[in-house]
């Protein structure tokens, strides 16, 4: 009996340090840029890809997928002085093959251009916003894939808040608990409540 008690607790540890590792994975969202459009030279110019990334919420970790024909385009990381007139001599990265994942690792304001000949000059051109990871949930949208599954928590339907876009969106959730927290308490009390 004592050999089965020792086995279980050691798994249920594991399995608590476990849920704790999955808190860091939780908020990472794979954004397909453009959607079913991809990155190509937009048929609306610019405001295609503005639009495009003003639905989305971008934070540290998340990662931008770029889907485009090898040859025929390419991804590159500008500077907000390069990204206006769509200069490519230094460019802070670039990308040649399709699909390219670029992992946003950094919060502050990105650029991203097509360098092919006059690509960025006709749209091809996105900017985003990357913001720390914090304990507030992403809003979910219909490009982005999440790594992992997302938590939830129960919200009743009026505390929901209008967003400027006009969908719903959940208040911050700052003050509830986190996933990390939740689950190895609930794993606890499972486990006292089986040796007692």
């Amino acid at each position: 009996m004592a050999g089965l008690m020792k086995s279980t607790v050691v798994v249920l540890v594991v399995i608590m340090v476990a849920s704790c590792q999955l808190q860091s994975t939780v908020a990472q969202t794979r954004h397909i840029v453009g959607d079913t459009l991809g990155w190509t030279i937009p048929p609306n110019g610019a405001a295609t890809y503005t639009t495009w990334a003003s639905q989305r919420n971008f934070t540290v970790g998340d990662t931008l997928v770029f889907n485009f024909t090898n040859g025929l385009h390419n991804v590159a990381e500008v500077s907000p002085a390069a990204y206006e007139p769509c200069t490519t001599a230094n460019t802070l990265s670039l990308n040649p093959n399709g699909p390219a994942t670029v992992k946003l690792t950094r919060p502050g304001t990105h650029y991203y251009i097509c360098t092919a000949i006059s690509h960025c000059q006709l749209g091809q051109k996105l900017t985003i916003n990357v913001f720390k990871v914090t304990t507030t949930a992403n809003t979910p949208d219909q490009s982005a894939i999440p790594l992992s599954p997302p938590s939830t928590i129960a919200t009743a339907p009026s505390a929901f808040e209008l967003a400027p876009s006009g969908s719903l969106i959940p208040p911050s959730l700052s003050t509830a608990p986190s996933f990390a927290a939740v689950v190895p308490v609930t794993l606890l009390a499972v486990a006292l409540a089986f040796f007692h």
